[in-house]
């Protein structure tokens, strides 16, 4: 982890409790999984690193497999890097460490889910970003929803992925959501660096959100520590404590 990422998780953030009595919370427009990914069409999670997929839209993902959609997972970092932009596209079957990408989909209960990974090196996606966009290029459809990091994440991976998905959908069409993560350990409530008016708030009760908990977990187990990722595999309980609410905001 780097000493600015170790900064940022360290520092005081807005508690859980905090949040739930800001009176702002209620005005965002709620919507549910179905609104977000209507039937027929196919759900593109792009995550800038392992784990991301499920912090920033685990209970949507339940709720998803609930509901039967398919779903694509592609996580850019993890595994060995890649070299050109037809590697960058490779099956989850090559790429060590991935295991528990895999097992988190289990226990999400998503059984009709496709996984990729693209092997770019942790930290260095600003780097990669336009290869990934014309990579994605490749990937994306026009029936496709696509949900990665908000472009203004405050944490470089995040907001390089978020530039080269939206990039990729304005030549394929596919529509861009994007999911504030990294921004849960800075934001404040009310802070207008988020554009609220773009917010929708998925609700998870508590059987959602106790899956999404468990699939987070499955990032403790030792395959992910022989991932060869340069950051911490498994966040402080503190710092989960900010992404574990009952409801998931999404920039739609």
């Amino acid at each position: 982890m780097t000493t600015l990422n170790r900064r940022i998780l360290e520092e005081k953030s807005v508690s859980p409790q905090e949040w739930a009595a800001w009176s702002g919370l209620s005005s965002i427009q709620e919507i549910d999984a179905n609104h977000l990914v209507p039937a027929g069409q196919r759900a593109v999670i792009i995550a800038p690193h392992p784990d991301d997929e499920v912090l920033g839209c685990g209970g949507l993902l339940a709720q998803l497999a609930e509901l039967g959609r398919k779903v694509l997972l592609i996580a850019v970092t993890g595994g060995k890097p890649s070299e050109t932009v037809q590697q960058l596209f490779r099956p989850l079957g090559v790429a060590p460490g991935l295991t528990e990408s895999c097992e988190a989909m289990r226990r999400l209960n998503l059984d009709n889910v496709e996984i990729r990974h693209l092997g770019i090196t942790d930290g260095k996606v600003t780097d990669e970003q336009q290869r990934l966009s014309e990579g994605l290029m490749l990937l994306l459809k026009p029936n496709d929803v696509v949900f990665t990091a908000w472009q203004a994440d405050g944490h470089p991976d995040h907001q390089a992925t978020g530039r080269a998905v939206f990039d990729a959908c304005l030549v394929t069409g596919s529509r861009c959501i994007e999911v504030p993560l990294w921004a849960w350990h800075w934001l404040r409530p009310g802070d207008e660096r988020l554009p609220w008016k773009r917010a929708r708030r998925l609700l998870l009760d508590e059987t959602c959100l106790a899956t999404k908990r468990y699939a987070v977990s499955a990032f403790s187990l030792p395959a992910a520590y022989a991932s060869g990722r340069t950051r911490d595999p498994m966040l402080p309980e503190h710092v989960l404590s900010r992404l574990f609410r009952p409801w998931e905001i999404f920039l739609v």
